[in-house]
């Protein structure tokens, strides 16, 4: 089995877990056959002293189709 592997940025103003799956999902729109999802890398954006934004860069990995 051969996979690939994308990377999305996933945006939530929830918390990071959402974003991961913002990103999981706004894949699925295109891509079958999801398999994993590994969150690579989490900022936020900031206002004065409160978090206003997360971001969760996801990589996510699917089959190759033959």
């Amino acid at each position: 089995m051969v996979q690939k592997v994308v990377e999305i940025v996933g945006v939530s103003s929830q918390g990071f877990s959402e974003a991961a799956q913002d990103a999981v999902t706004t894949c699925a729109r295109t891509v079958r056959g999801i398999q994993w999802a590994r969150v690579a890398e989490m900022e936020c954006r900031v206002e004065g002293d409160r978090i206003i934004e997360y971001r969760s860069l996801t990589r996510i990995y699917f089959d190759v189709e033959s």
